[in-house]
């Protein structure tokens, strides 16, 4: 069996992506960073999604052995009537420490006034996967759908009660979880990484 380290130390993260391999009957065990010394202290530096995820996960690279990977993702929502804002800066739009509610509020305030048809959006995600030989792999899939000036719903975190999916009437806020993890950006880019690794693991 591999193992698959995800440059984390976040352990819902762990939880939700050991669930998805199980379903998909993948013989690879995910751990977090702090089973091989923790998660370094990376500077996002890059100014895209990919290229960030890449310096997370290139920080546990020299970490690894045969049969191991690391894995690190980074994902944030564009805004057309911001000109692609907050992007890569969706974490802190508001402030470096900024809180969801924060950066939330910051994003709901500059898009209240903007008509129906001009908040057009989406939610982008790039994971970047490398093996104990260096070799890179990248999936990165979107989200499409329109912003409203407002929070409305409890379920998800971030920008999500912002945000409503092409094809339907409720914000990710409201959605039930079974629908998030088909449709999100994540949960494309993560099923792309699923049929890579049926296609590359050992038996």
């Amino acid at each position: 069996m591999s193992t698959l380290y995800l440059a984390t130390n976040n352990d819902h993260k762990v939880r939700e992506l050991s669930a998805m391999f199980a379903r998909e009957e993948l013989p690879i065990e995910v751990k977090s960073a702090a089973a091989i010394g923790g998660m370094p202290e990376v500077e996002e530096t890059e100014s895209t999604f990919v290229g960030n995820a890449t310096l997370k996960v290139m920080a546990l690279a020299d970490r690894l052995s045969e049969g191991e990977y690391a894995l690190a993702d980074d994902s944030g929502i564009e805004v057309i009537a911001l000109d692609g804002a907050p992007g890569i800066y969706s974490a802190r739009f508001a402030g470096e420490d900024a809180s969801d509610t924060a950066n939330l509020e910051k994003l709901i305030a500059l898009i209240s006034g903007v008509p129906k048809e001009n908040r057009g959006a989406q939610f982008a995600c790039s994971l970047v996967l490398v093996d104990h030989q260096g070799n890179r792999t990248q999936f990165s899939d979107i989200c499409r759908g329109h912003l409203i000036p407002e929070s409305v719903g409890e379920n998800g975190f971030g920008y999500d009660p912002a945000f409503i999916p092409e094809g339907y009437d409720s914000t990710f806020g409201e959605l039930d979880w079974t629908v998030k993890s088909r449709i999100s950006h994540r949960a494309k880019a993560l099923q792309q990484l699923v049929s890579w690794m049926r296609e590359n693991l050992p038996d």
